[in-house]
């Protein structure tokens, strides 16, 4: 996911008020919070609500102070949020969680006050503990974010990450497609975040090594899988990556890369040959036994933990990252010009416990029945994912467009109900928002209607 925590651009219009195998994990009730919700009863229909922590947006006010870990997460309880994901490793690819497979984070950049700077971390105590305990004294469960496929950030402050400290690991890294040939991401300063290539082994086998010592935390609740994909459609053209397509598919490429897909170009042709259409199957094969794998790697350490990912709601074009999260019981060929008849079969619903979807659509279209609605991405997702999983939907609540609504806070409120019955629960990214631009009380009133409502039944 993005996040960019600059301006928001306010304008003049109102908005908000438009028109398989089950998962082996269970949601438990949390720990009853010492300032319970008004109207949050042991009613078991109840749906969670989720919040999203981001490392470096939230690193000036968490990386050095338990004591506003501490109160930030009673208020969220107190609003009604039921759980938390805090972001343990950020696009830098260093850890906020012990391991001995990485280095801790020490700094990160953050926007505060109109620029970005480093936010420097001096404490020793252990930063995921520490939301652990906070979140479960609050009556909140406690989920990890893992950023995954990145190993590395570049940008106007310097440079972070393994990568820039193990050379070896830059044979990790993907390589690039472009416009004037195949190129490292190392070499390319439009590729801030440094992703890595989901096929290599190596690379594999490192981040489960990550997420064994991540599902060792025993009080922690769940993991998420935040950017488990390909940078964009241009990746990953590396040899390792050839060698493994060439063997699923059958043959050799005889012109590569331009036999599979134009240098330089970001769209897909009109008419797609059956190479381009398995190219496309394979990377989404890819990522798939990526999260089979995950997955055995983190029950393997905690079968109790739930195991999920993040992943945008925009299903029709997020074959461009090479990503299928639906269930393979959806026919996504017979709907989607880039599907081949196999490519449902690598849909990774049933390989999770909950997807946490990115409803991220503009301010004023909160309600709807297709994608770039909130409610429709989330009904659009409850259908392909076919009750394969848990499906949690929600806004993005900083980054989203407002032209057209001069009434952010209703359109904030109105996204609780769009979105929590048209799925399993609630998503809101990101809280720095939140606290950014005072979206409690409208996220305290729309949780509250949607409470009020559930316990009339």
């Amino acid at each position: 996911m993005i996040l960019l925590v600059g301006a928001v651009v306010l304008t003049t219009t109102a908005c908000g008020e438009e028109g398989s195998k089950m998962p082996e994990w269970e949601w438990n009730d949390p720990t009853p919070s010492p300032t319970p919700t008004p109207d949050d009863s042991d009613n078991q229909t109840v749906k969670p609500r989720f919040i999203w922590i981001d490392a470096a947006a939230n690193f000036h006010d968490y990386a050095n102070s338990k004591e506003k870990i501490e109160s930030d997460m009673l208020k969220v309880a107190s609003v009604g949020f039921t759980d938390i994901v805090v972001d343990v490793r950020p696009t830098t690819g260093d850890v906020l969680f012990r391991t001995t497979h990485t280095e801790q984070v020490t700094k990160l950049h953050s926007w505060n006050g109109g620029t970005y700077h480093w936010e420097e971390r001096t404490a020793t105590w252990d930063y995921l503990d520490a939301f652990i305990e906070a979140g479960h004294k609050a009556g909140l469960r406690v989920h990890a974010g893992f950023n995954t496929m990145v190993c590395g950030l570049s940008n106007g402050l310097g440079n972070q990450g393994l990568v820039y400290r193990d050379r070896n690991v830059r044979e990790w890294i993907t390589v690039i497609n472009s416009a004037d040939g195949l190129q490292s991401a190392m070499d390319n300063a439009d590729y801030s975040a440094k992703f890595l290539n989901p096929a290599h082994p190596d690379a594999v086998n490192y981040l489960c090594n990550l997420l064994k010592d991540l599902a060792a935390y025993e009080e922690l609740d769940g993991i998420i899988l935040d950017r488990c994909r390909y940078d964009n459609i241009l990746c990953d053209f590396s040899d390792v990556t050839r060698q493994q397509f060439e063997k699923h598919l059958g043959k050799t490429i005889t012109n590569w890369p331009s036999d599979v897909m134009t240098p330089g170009s970001k769209t897909l042709p009109s008419t797609l040959s059956t190479t381009q259409l398995e190219w496309l199957e394979f990377r989404v094969k890819t990522i798939h036994d990526f999260i089979v794998k995950a997955r055995e790697a983190v029950k393997g350490v905690n079968p109790d933990i739930s195991f999920g990912a993040y992943v945008g709601a925009w299903y029709s074009t997020y074959y461009e990252v090479g990503v299928n999260w639906a269930s393979p019981s959806y026919r996504v060929g017979g709907t989607y010009k880039w599907a081949t008849p196999d490519y449902k079969d690598y849909g990774y619903a049933d390989h999770v416990d909950l997807l946490l979807m990115g409803a991220y659509a503009s301010a004023k279209n909160i309600y709807g029945d297709k994608e770039w609605s909130v409610q429709g991405f989330c009904k659009q997702a409850e259908m392909v994912v076919m009750n394969a999983c848990k499906v949690f939907g929600g806004p993005d609540i900083g980054n989203w467009v407002t032209d057209g609504c001069n009434d952010l806070p209703t359109a904030v409120m109105n996204t609780v109900d769009a979105a929590i019955n048209a799925c399993d629960g609630y998503y809101c990214f990101d809280l720095i928002h939140v606290k950014k631009y005072d979206y409690w009380d409208a996220l305290q009133k729309g949780i509250s209607k949607y409470l009020r409502t559930v316990n009339q039944e």
